[in-house]
């Protein structure tokens, strides 16, 4: 009867206790996050409670397991999995602990300041030092389960002989992650490019979704996903709108006829910008900058508080400026000229030849071609 309910108080006494003390924790992070809502910190600390009823049960296990003779016969595996679960839970425990107050930290500092590229900037570096806090644990809690194996200790030492060839090994076979890495610490730290900033990346526009340690992501307008090594953005040249102030400047150009009214178009362009809710006001201008034989360039300035609405502010000015000339001047769209050239002052037309007034004079001359 002992060797049944021996294990039964032991494993379920145990379970017990470990949903007792994890309920009542719970309940008074629950409380706590009530009374404190300025900060997310309780709340955040509630979702490390599996890892936290994980460490108490195996604790307690790894504690009370030898009390009970059945278990005696295989103590030494059992101790060996207890132990790999304390480790384990231990490590999970610890990383949710730390996002917990690395996301605190950071809800308080987005809340007191207003600046978005700052914002964002400390976003990029709290995520990256969250992903090598991960790692770091991660690596010592697999160190830490290695070493219970007494095999490995013993193969450790013959290792430690040859850590500086195996060093230099990894190094040249991990040359390209290694050099990922530090560039990942590189953007984080050295706010070249930041999460949600504005970025043109191989003729690709879009907003960086998420930074790693090896690569990063940039959703583009079309909603495609564009993933590269962290290590582009240290090498080569990238264009980075969100860069300074958000605060744009965008062009748009049209070819008219010669005869197109620019004053007219001018301020068309001041009403177009008076309707269109995503320019901030700021300056906007008309030009000509260009001309051929056939049309003329012209170029409108326009401004807007950052890259999503100057793309609004020129699709919108374009459509609308095409759709007036055509409504009410199509003759300044661009056309193909078929009529007779203009001549010049002096110069009659004879015979479908141009000639001056006096044509027995130069009656023996070669024709001339008036150019208009």
């Amino acid at each position: 009867m002992e060797n049944v309910l021996r294990p039964l108080i032991v494993v379920g006494g145990s379970v017990l206790l470990t949903l007792l003390i994890g309920w009542a924790t719970d309940r008074l992070l629950r409380k706590a996050d009530e009374r404190h809502n300025e900060t997310p910190l309780w709340g955040l600390l509630r979702r490390g409670r599996i890892p936290y009823m994980l460490v108490l049960c195996a604790a307690m296990l790894r504690g009370s397991y030898d009390q009970v003779r059945p278990l005696r016969r295989h103590g030494a595996g059992i101790g060996q999995t207890l132990t790999l679960i304390l480790i384990g839970a231990t490590a999970w425990l610890v990383i949710r602990i730390a996002a917990a107050v690395v996301e605190t930290t950071y809800t308080r500092y987005a809340r007191a300041h207003h600046d978005a590229a700052r914002v964002r900037r400390v976003r990029t570096q709290v995520t990256l030092i969250m992903r090598v806090v991960a790692a770091t644990v991660g690596v010592v809690a697999v160190a830490a389960m290695l070493l219970t194996f007494p095999a490995m200790r013993a193969a450790g030492a013959s290792l430690l002989a040859s850590a500086g060839i195996l060093g230099i090994v990894a190094g040249v076979a991990a040359q390209s992650t290694l050099s990922n890495m530090f560039a990942g610490l590189q953007i984080a730290f050295g706010d070249m490019v930041r999460i949600g900033d504005t970025v043109v990346v191989d003729g690709e526009w879009g907003t960086v979704e998420e930074i790693t340690l090896t690569f990063l992501t940039v959703r583009t307008w079309d909603e495609r996903r564009i993933t590269m090594p962290v290590s582009y953005f240290t090498s080569k040249p990238f264009e980075n709108w969100s860069r300074g102030t958000p605060q744009m400047t965008g062009i748009v150009y049209w070819h008219v006829d010669h005869t197109a009214p620019v004053d007219l178009m001018r301020e068309r362009l001041r009403d177009i910008l008076r309707e269109c809710p995503a320019w901030d006001g700021r300056d906007y201008g008309l030009a000509v900058t260009d001309t051929t034989p056939n049309t003329m360039q012209v170029r409108a300035l326009v401004t807007a508080k950052d890259a999503d609405d100057i793309w609004t502010v020129r699709v919108t000015v374009r459509e609308q400026m095409i759709r007036w000339l055509t409504d009410h001047h199509p003759y300044a769209l661009p056309r193909v000229n078929t009529a007779d050239a203009t001549l010049a002052p002096g110069f009659r037309r004879l015979n479908g030849n141009e000639r001056d007034g006096d044509s027995s004079r130069h009656a023996h001359e070669p024709p001339r071609t008036g150019r208009g």
